[in-house]
């Protein structure tokens, strides 16, 4: 685990790098909103999404620029979802990462502006020549990204969470809920490589299917988390989920059977790695971090 955390570091402070030029403050009033967008985007965090892209990516030899690029623009989808998530119309959070959340950093009405601009930079940043030589490429990792991050993914799956504190929901419809609303992301995360490797179909398969058992199992996590864990190791408010009356795995299958759950989750991702030959260690051990995690 400790291999996984040096790695997880290293990935991180690299693409905190990438990010701090791509967010460059401008001058003049509207530099406001950058700084809101700073704030959020390089406000800490684990970086596992941005992780999972560079460890993707190397399945395949992508140039380490590009990786980066792509887990950047990935990450500021990621920030802009939790600026978001986080205002009074939303989850009504005032505690982000272990600080205040940007809307009371800053107002409401900026931290919906900088979740707007990280998305649309975002694409941005994916269009560019930067990322890759191959128009192609580009599309598909623009097409794709909108895809888990729209109404068929991410965005679609805060609907139906917010829809759940008012009607009772069974495992089959928040498998569902979590597959968009958390799984959509991080699926990408792991296809990404496949896709700057322009990957034979095979390969992008099973870094889908790793990417979606891994995401459930984080989700399931998150769920215990929720009940067993202190804001302090979380950075975050704990006990939202039984306040509000929501379902969740926890809630349904009880707390022994949610990380039964998550655990075989973990060993099924792991499994879909084994058709590689190039090291996938980092991607195993980090099945199994997302579920034995602290925060």
């Amino acid at each position: 685990m400790t291999k996984l955390k040096l790695a997880l570091k290293a990935e991180a402070e690299s693409v905190d790098r990438v990010l701090d030029q791509l967010l460059e403050e401008p001058e003049g009033p509207e530099a406001q909103v950058v700084k809101a967008m700073r704030y959020s985007a390089l406000g800490g965090g684990k970086r596992i999404r941005p992780f999972l892209v560079m460890m993707s990516a190397r399945l395949f030899g992508v140039a380490e620029q590009s990786a980066l690029r792509v887990a950047a623009a990935l990450e500021m989808v990621h920030c802009y979802s939790l600026i978001h998530d986080d205002l009074p119309a939303m989850d009504d959070d005032d505690l982000r990462r272990g600080r205040a959340t940007c809307h009371i950093e800053f107002d409401e009405a900026t931290a919906i502006l900088a979740g707007d601009a990280l998305l649309t930079r975002a694409f941005e940043v994916l269009a560019e020549e930067e990322t890759h030589s191959s128009p192609q490429v580009r599309c598909e990792l623009i097409s794709e990204l909108a895809k888990a991050s729209g109404m068929n993914g991410m965005v679609g799956g805060q609907m139906i969470d917010l829809m759940a504190e008012t009607r009772e929901l069974g495992i089959p419809e928040i498998t569902r809920l979590q597959r968009l609303k958390t799984g959509a992301l991080i699926v990408y995360a792991c296809r990404a490589g496949a896709i700057l490797g322009k990957a034979e179909e095979v390969k992008n398969h099973a870094l889908r299917n790793y990417g979606h058992d891994l995401g459930l199992a984080f989700q399931i996590a998150d769920d215990l988390l929720d009940v067993e864990a202190s804001e302090e190791e979380t950075g975050k408010k704990v006990g939202k989920d039984a306040e509000r009356g929501k379902a969740t795995f926890v809630s349904l299958l009880g707390i022994e059977r949610a990380r039964e759950q998550a655990l075989m989750l973990s060993d099924q991702a792991c499994s879909h790695l084994d058709l590689f030959d190039r090291d996938t260690e980092l991607l195993r051990v980090m099945a199994k971090y997302v579920v034995n995690r602290r925060s």
